[in-house]
């Protein structure tokens, strides 16, 4: 069986002044402080949630 993709995501972005939507986005990441760093499945709706807040993360090269 194959192994399930994985991403490494890190915050560099304060949600400070940002629509709350957004904040909700990185709280479900598993994010909301800055230089936090998560690993989670490669799955569509990560990569949607990534994509809402991606001036505020990086995705971190393993």
């Amino acid at each position: 069986m194959a192994e399930k993709k994985t991403l490494k995501v890190r915050q560099t972005g304060s949600p400070i002044r940002r629509d709350s939507r957004q904040r909700a986005q990185l709280v479900g990441l598993g994010l909301n402080k800055l230089g936090r760093e998560r690993e989670l499945e490669d799955t569509p709706a990560v990569r949607g949630m990534i994509r809402k807040v991606s001036h505020m993360v990086e995705i971190v090269e393993e």
